[in-house]
């Protein structure tokens, strides 16, 4: 029964050993050659297996701000302009409706013809706009003037709403360029609204930085000019396209004024033609308002212009809300005027012949790199509110080729160390501790391939610190062990007691450990998480390596001298 649960274990050690090697040293997703297996191919494949941080790698560091401020802004601003188009859809007298951002106070004041109907006015604006108490926002009224004014509370919700959805944004344009394992996540006290950004291997973080804070707010809008093929309605000034309104010099919040760059030989057909001809930027009026935006979008992509044109155009179709919106508008607006505006710059603008849905095109004389990476943010989607950079680093590769021969200089070090002392002081046992521990160790580095974790300079005196403990959790056995056999117990009867008395001290010291390691990853930052994981990884691989496998070649060692076992080298 003995022999058959020793073959039992051999048969696991053998499989989990195999397996684990060839997670370390054998390459992922291709079928092995034999040149992979030489000393070169070694080190290519771990440099590809083993993904390093910052600190190793080199690479670039950034820490970035949201600017919470503009994006509170920019919504007191819409929902200034949306609250006086509702009060006039329900057909009440409204003066003006005024944004107030300034000191920390974020309002809406609406300025209406009669007080009498105040209450009135401002059921019909919170039915139609998110403007009640519900959204966080407080009521007063004082005569004419309507004011909603957004809480503390709210104001702080939304900008860590923003903040998370700025991280979401900044990861998938990340990721769509092919980073390879960055670093993103919070930064800083929780109200400063900062993002940590580390991209291992990149030198050059300034097209990253241009894609990661380049804005990307695309809308539809209804370009206000008389029903014309020929052409739509242009300025030449943006007073004169303001004067043209009839409103005092005044521009009404539902109208904008644009700057347009028309193409040289655009028409009005419903798309710009080839030609990269521009001619000076004019001023067109449009709807506020937009018919749609870009939180419409479903995708969009970059295409050549024509065949034998070397400049890109950007395809893009509508999720079914939006081609639902879009195609009720255009159906109701033939023969009118269509602009598609990119970072309130008018594009294009087509002449709607008939009634469109789902796709559209966005001319703007773009190279096939600007094509791209307008595409990619489109697709990302925008940014909640600008970016603001705080800190910005490179760390070069050879500061982190000396990091990695001094922590690697430090392992074979400490661990020579460790196995000189194992083999003078237990002697024959030593060498059953020293198995144990290389296994540990290439187990380790297997399951930081799995998971996959990112290998840092803090992560490597996590595994040194894991080779420490490795060895205390054999000192504690082999000292029980000793003990045993000076009570008067026979050999065999000493390994026993020895490994199940040890067991449950291991254990408790494990869990514990684990447990502090838990607390530093949940609370800490970037390199404090690296050396946790490598220090839980290492914890849990020791339970098998100093457990299982040691007491394996003991089973091995007294099967081998028969029934009376007279000594033991401990």
């Amino acid at each position: 029964m003995k022999k058959r649960n020793l073959l039992q274990r051999s048969i696991v050690i053998g499989i989990v050993t195999v397996v684990g090697l060839y997670i370390v040293i054998g390459p992922h997703g291709r079928r092995p050659h034999l040149k992979d297996f030489t000393l070169s191919g070694l080190k290519a494949t771990l440099a590809q297996n083993i993904h390093l941080g910052l600190d190793l790698k080199g690479g670039s560091h950034l820490v970035m701000r949201v600017k919470i401020e503009d994006y509170l802004k920019r919504m007191t601003e819409d929902s200034a302009t949306a609250a006086q188009n509702a009060a006039k859809d329900a057909s009440f007298d409204v003066k003006e409706a005024r944004p107030v951002t300034s000191g920390g106070n974020y309002s809406v004041a609406l300025q209406i013809g009669d007080a009498a109907k105040a209450k009135d006015i401002r059921d019909a604006v919170e039915k139609k706009v998110d403007l009640g108490d519900r959204a966080g926002w407080s009521f007063s009224a004082a005569g004419t003037t309507l004011t909603w004014t957004l809480s503390g509370s709210t104001q702080r919700t939304l900008a860590e709403s923003a903040t998370d959805q700025a991280m979401k944004i900044i990861e998938s344009r990340i990721n769509a360029i092919g980073v390879a394992e960055p670093t993103l996540q919070r930064h800083g006290a929780q109200n400063s609204h900062e993002i940590l950004l580390q991209m291992p291997g990149l030198q050059d973080p300034e097209h990253v930085k241009l894609l990661i804070g380049s804005p990307s707010h695309l809308e539809l809008v209804h370009v206000v000019s008389p029903p014309s093929p020929a052409s739509a309605q242009t300025y030449a000034t943006k007073e004169e396209a303001i004067t043209s309104l009839n409103s005092g010099g005044n521009l009404p919040a539902n109208r904008r004024v644009l700057p347009y760059t028309e193409r040289a030989d655009s028409t009005t057909s419903g798309q710009d033609t080839n030609s990269n001809a521009l001619k000076p930027t004019k001023w067109v009026v449009a709807e506020s308002p937009a018919i749609i935006d870009g939180a419409e979008l479903r995708t969009a992509s970059a295409n050549p212009e024509g065949a034998a044109s070397n400049r890109y155009q950007i395809s893009f179709s509508l999720k079914k809300n939006g081609a639902d919106k879009f195609g009720a508008w255009t159906g109701a607006n033939i023969n009118e005027y269509m602009g598609v505006v990119l970072n309130d710059e008018v594009k294009s603008i087509a002449y709607i012949k008939g009634q469109i849905f789902d796709t559209g095109e966005i001319t703007g004389n773009f190279t096939k790199e600007q094509a791209d990476d307008l595409a990619l943010t489109l697709r990302s989607g925008a940014l909640p509110a600008g970016i603001q950079y705080q800190e910005e680093r490179t760390v070069g590769p050879s500061l982190g080729a000396d990091s990695i021969r001094s922590g690697v200089r430090a392992s074979v070090l400490g661990l020579a160390l460790v196995v000189f002392f194992m083999l003078a002081y237990y002697r024959g046992a030593g060498i059953n501790a020293v198995v144990a521990l290389l296994l540990n160790m290439i187990l380790m580095l297997a399951a930081l391939i799995m998971i996959p974790a990112t290998l840092t300079l803090p992560g490597i005196a996590g595994i040194i610190l894991t080779i420490g403990m490795a060895v205390d959790s054999n000192v504690l056995i082999f000292e029980r062990i000793r003990e045993e056999i000076r009570s008067g117990k026979t050999i065999p009867s000493a390994v026993e007691q020895g490994f199940g008395h040890a067991f449950v001290t291991i254990i408790d010291t494990h869990v514990t450990t684990i447990v502090s390691s838990m607390f530093l990853y949940a609370f800490g930052a970037g390199p404090i998480r690296g050396f946790a994981v490598t220090l839980v990884i290492g914890l849990l691989v020791n339970l098998f390596s100093a457990v299982y496998v040691s007491r394996t070649i003991f089973m091995w060692l007294l099967s081998r001298k028969g029934r009376r076992v007279e000594s033991l080298s401990i």
